[in-house]
């Protein structure tokens, strides 16, 4: 989670122009979604191309939230998971040359994993930031029945389901994106001051 926030002289002198001024406080409070918005479009950009969304059917990449803070001058830019819930029904594609169905029916959890949908999909942001260790299920990898034996006397008798690796790209970018932002706010807070003047 990164944060935009005034120094506490700057927050405490423009508390005292909106007390003095009603509009004031709207206008600042906009100009700072204004920025914040820019911000998002740019890091779901940024999820889209660099982490390889541009196909995905759910949206993942409209997981990146913004906040405008109430008490405070600020706000924030973060992939935390929001209050509510966007679903829509998914089955994946199922390649032509695959006949037939599955054996197994899905779990209800399997299909809610699957019916989350645009910003309710944070999880696979974080996922891809953070990464995962190496998972392993109650199965058995390999086809011969050595290769079985010998993968389960290595792995505790469970098959190996892979690992995420790191990207690390929301915090880079994101501080590189406010910091570019920065520069436009205070533009706009001086200008709203100005104003406020004339």
């Amino acid at each position: 989670m990164i944060k935009i926030e005034g120094s506490e002289a700057l927050d405490k002198k423009l508390k005292d122009l909106s007390t003095s001024s009603p509009g004031f406080e709207k206008r600042l409070r906009g100009a700072i979604r204004e920025i914040l918005g820019q911000v998002r479009a740019a890091l779901r950009n940024s999820a889209k191309e660099g982490l390889g969304m541009n196909s995905d059917p759910r949206q993942a990449y409209k997981a990146v939230r913004f906040a405008v803070y109430k008490r405070i001058f600020g706000g924030q830019v973060n992939i935390l998971p929001g209050r509510g819930t966007k679903k829509a029904h998914y089955d994946p594609p199922r390649h032509p040359s695959r006949r037939g169905g599955n054996r197994r029916v899905r779990s209800p959890r399997t299909q809610d994993l699957l019916d989350y949908y645009g910003d309710s999909r944070g999880f696979v942001l974080r996922f891809l930031n953070a990464g995962t260790e190496a998972r392993y299920n109650g199965g058995r990898n390999g086809r011969t029945e050595y290769e079985r034996e010998i993968f389960a006397l290595n792995h505790e008798g469970r098959s190996y389901r892979g690992s995420i690796r790191r990207r690390d790209w929301f915090g880079p970018r994101s501080q590189k994106e406010l910091e570019k932002a920065a520069a436009k706010l205070q533009k706009l807070i001086d200008e709203i001051i100005n104003n406020e003047f004339i």
